[in-house]
């Protein structure tokens, strides 16, 4: 019997069939009105920095924290603007760890395109949870990812407590 190689992910097709994709920097959310933040998957923004989720995450609730300041180089950015890129990735890792009890962390940033950066223009830092186990047979043999949640159920599980981080 032959066996069928397809996997079946057909939300996928909202995002790969975007016709509306802009040409526009995703970490330059000052140009963006608030109103735009849950179509962004913005769960905050403070005064220097903002937290989003990543629209292609490696595992579910994987977020990113970004200055608002558009550059490459982290050592661009100001003290206080490092600051809080700092404060939020604490913050974040604090809830993620309630909410969604990882075993681990990877938190870090790519720099240059060379070390992994999608957007190498914009410096952010990535907060991937992970669990035993959760790299499986699918990337190893298929070269695929299993996301076990929707990221617009992660979106609305992480939404109102960062709400509550602006009060």
């Amino acid at each position: 019997m032959k066996k069928d190689n397809r996997l079946w992910a057909p939300w996928r097709m909202s995002y790969i069939g975007d016709t509306n994709k802009s040409d526009s920097c995703i970490f330059c959310a000052k140009e963006f009105p608030p109103e735009e933040d849950a179509k962004r998957l913005i769960l905050y923004r403070g005064e220097k920095a903002f937290v989003l989720m990543n629209l292609f995450p490696y595992n579910p609730s994987h977020l990113m924290v970004a200055t608002y300041k558009h550059t490459g180089n982290i050592c661009e950015i100001s003290s206080e603007e490092f600051a809080e890129l700092h404060a939020l990735t604490s913050f974040s890792v604090n809830l993620l760890t309630q909410l969604c009890r990882p075993e681990g962390f990877n938190i870090g940033i790519n720099m240059g395109k060379c070390a992994g950066a999608g957007f190498a223009g914009h410096i952010h830092q990535h907060i991937v949870p992970r669990w035993n186990g959760d790299t499986n047979f699918m990337p190893v043999l298929a070269d695929v990812r299993s996301v076990p949640e929707h990221i617009e159920a992660t979106y609305e599980k992480l939404l109102p407590h960062f709400k509550e981080l602006q009060k």
